[in-house]
């Protein structure tokens, strides 16, 4: 028998395979297809203060090896998840993270605080690749003082394990890394999408509304996993490894490259199965390579 409990920090998994933001809605979407309860756990898409109509249509646009979105945070808010949706899916036994955005640090904290509340949400997924309104629309995780206070902001009110999503559209990511780490982060999960257009030759215009979305799926892996690497050497906190993750093999080459567990993202519109799947194929690996704890993949490159 293969061990495939992974701890986060504070946080125990039941196998290192989570599903990422956005990709997965609330869970119950994909009730008739898997068994949620086999995963390690769920993030629900990103959740704001406030209700959010997203950006116009269209805001999906399929590119070569991946997709660009541009969605907008579309959500009901925080107080519609805690009335309608948190008691559907309360019961999980799987880990289930709720991933907040906001605008201004005092909409993240808001927002924390309501959740701090709801007994069977286990962690924060905290997103700041989200634009700072009051300085100028520059995103929170860009640069490592932003980075620094809204980690600082949330730890204050927010008593449960909080990880960190950083974003990759920064020169060192290492250094925004560790800013969150200092700011008191249990855990960072990366990347998030990379920034990317799409145009129609034929008729000249973008393929999004907003011209300009994230890039997501395998044609971001090999610059993800770099990422990875990088952030797992430069701190102590463990890494929860994603992007462009579409099977077993991809996530072995995170947990090898230093991540502790991993999200499937863009992998959940091609096949709403292929989580259950790739945990085990997980296991499988480790049954064919005589490991008998998957925690011994971590940072188990060769070099």
């Amino acid at each position: 028998m293969v061990n495939l409990k992974v701890n986060i920090g504070d946080l125990e998994l039941k196998n290192p395979v989570m599903t990422a933001s956005g990709t997965f809605g609330y869970g119950q979407e994909f009730e008739d297809f898997i068994d949620i309860n086999r995963l390690g756990g769920i993030i629900v898409k990103g959740t704001t203060l406030e209700a959010r109509e997203g950006n116009l249509y269209p805001r999906m646009a399929e590119t070569s090896k991946g997709m660009l979105n541009a969605v907008g945070l579309q959500n009901k808010g925080i107080d519609y998840f805690i009335e309608n949706i948190y008691p559907q899916i309360k019961n999980y036994k799987t880990k289930v993270l709720i991933n907040v955005s906001g605008s201004v640090v005092e909409d993240y904290v808001a927002t924390a605080e309501k959740i701090n509340e709801l007994e069977n949400i286990a962690a924060i997924e905290l997103n700041i690749s989200c634009p700072n309104v009051k300085e100028g629309g520059m995103a929170f995780g860009t640069n490592k003082n932003s980075a620094l206070e809204i980690t600082q902001a949330i730890k204050k009110v927010y008593k449960k394990h909080l990880m960190v999503k950083l974003s990759p559209n920064v020169t060192s990511i290492a250094e925004i890394a560790k800013a969150v780490e200092d700011g008191g982060a249990n855990s960072i999960s990366l990347v998030n999408t990379f920034l990317g257009m799409a145009i129609d030759s034929e008729t000249r215009k973008p393929l999004l509304s907003t011209i300009t979305g994230g890039l997501s799926g395998p044609a971001i892996k090999p610059i993800a996993l770099r990422m990875v690497w990088e952030v797992s050497k430069a701190v102590k906190i463990p890494v929860i490894g994603l992007g462009g993750i579409m099977n077993a093999s991809d996530a072995i080459e995170f947990m090898l490259a230093g991540a502790s567990a991993i999200q499937v993202g863009t992998a959940n519109f091609i096949d709403p199965q292929i989580s259950v799947k790739i945990v085990d194929g997980i296991q499988d690996y480790c049954e064919r390579h005589h490991i008998s704890d998957v925690n011994d993949l971590v940072g188990a490159m060769k070099i």
